[in-house]
């Protein structure tokens, strides 16, 4: 299992996330904004267009998306909800 992050925020900007976290998942920018179209969940917000909706997707080794979350912006993803679902992919 390989879990990534994927925001709009510049590589640069990851690099700070990740120093400033002490993440050890890898975060992908999505700086042109391909993958917010890809996966339909670019919206305005607050003036800006494009704006990736907080949301989790569960792709499997062929490329199928085997589960998605959508969450408000104030919510936090349920981790082990994701992880779980993860898991059960390979059992």
């Amino acid at each position: 299992m390989r879990v990534f992050g994927v925001s709009r925020d510049s590589p640069w900007s990851h690099v700070a996330w990740s120093q400033a976290l002490d993440l050890d998942v890898p975060l992908l920018s999505d700086w042109n904004g391909e993958a917010v179209h890809a996966f339909g969940i670019a919206r305005p917000y607050q003036g800006l267009q494009d704006v990736a909706a907080r949301s989790a997707f569960l792709v499997d080794r062929t490329g199928m998306i085997r589960g998605a979350w959508r969450y408000e912006t104030s919510e936090v993803p349920d981790f082990d909800e994701l992880l779980a679902a993860a898991r059960s992919l390979s059992s």
